[in-house]
């Protein structure tokens, strides 16, 4: 397809969820009821983080930041999505498609790392107690904070650099209720075999790694503490119940999404539920 003359999409149009009304309007009543309640819980848990000098320690200051990143990519995503559903025609321009994609991968870097950093504190509080105050201080939850954002952004405009040079001359139905590297990738008039294996590469591989990482420290921490006291074990497993949950549930639609090829749109629609209300709603 070389030396073709492309006329440039300047808008996508979307799918949805459902085309039956009564089924939009009941979940138009559960995105919202989840979004409300994960707007509150969050806001509330940065309040309390931040006014409270109780809480101003490495596990709150991480957690009142990893409730920030929540408002923020639930907000990118749920509020459009509602909007939509009100919609016969689900439109989005071109412009805001990358926005949206640029804001859902940032976003989703820097929670990665976050979640890291959260399991690292963990670690550090149950096996180096003693070392704890030390190691986890003011200087350290900045560096994290700081990394945490430079890999969003570089995992976000990496990939976003080749996705704004594609040719896109039509269809431009997005079989979705957002905009994402792998759908848009297969609207392009052109061979993007090794871009879609580049976003695999990126999106797939950084995710399974992260995700295996806090496996390994969640086990760590477990054999460390049985070692010292079955009773400690327990309380290891309380402690971290939730923490494991959250990260199941975050890192397997992420990682099922850009590690297979082929899912089948109400897979990939149902996981984007999963991963935009449900999961940030049990964040805080």
């Amino acid at each position: 397809m070389d030396g073709t003359n492309y006329s440039m999409v300047s808008e996508f149009l979307f799918v949805g969820l459902t085309s039956s009304w009564k089924i939009q309007l009941l979940l138009c009543v559960f995105s919202s009821t989840f979004y409300v309640a994960s707007v509150m819980g969050n806001s509330l848990v940065m309040l309390t983080v931040t006014s409270d000098p109780h809480l101003h320690s490495s596990m709150y200051f991480l957690l009142a930041n990893l409730s920030f990143i929540d408002l923020g990519v639930s907000s990118v995503i749920t509020l459009k999505m509602i909007y939509d559903l009100f919609r016969k025609h689900k439109i989005i321009s071109f412009g805001g498609c990358i926005t949206e994609i640029f804001f859902l991968h940032i976003i989703g870097g820097v929670e990665m790392v976050l979640l890291i950093a959260m399991a690292f504190d963990r670690y550090v509080a149950i096996c180096k107690p003693l070392h704890y105050l030390t190691i986890m201080n003011q200087k350290m939850c900045i560096l994290l904070l700081v990394a945490a954002w430079i890999i969003g952004l570089l995992h976000s405009v990496i990939q976003l650099v080749f996705v704004i040079k594609l040719p896109f001359c039509g269809p431009n139905l997005i079989d979705s209720f957002y905009c994402d590297f792998p759908q848009v990738i297969k609207l392009a008039c052109t061979d993007t075999y090794r871009l879609e294996f580049m976003v695999t590469a990126n999106s797939g591989f950084i995710s399974l790694g992260s995700f295996f990482i806090l496996v390994v420290s969640y086990i760590f921490i477990m054999i460390t503490v049985r070692k010292h006291s079955a009773g400690g074990l327990s309380k290891a497993l309380s402690t971290l119940s939730t923490h494991v949950t959250v990260v199941v549930l975050f890192f397997g639609p992420c990682i099922f999404v850009y590690t297979w090829s082929h899912p089948t749109s109400h897979l990939d629609k149902f996981l984007g539920i999963l991963n935009f209300l449900i999961t940030f709603l049990l964040l805080f």
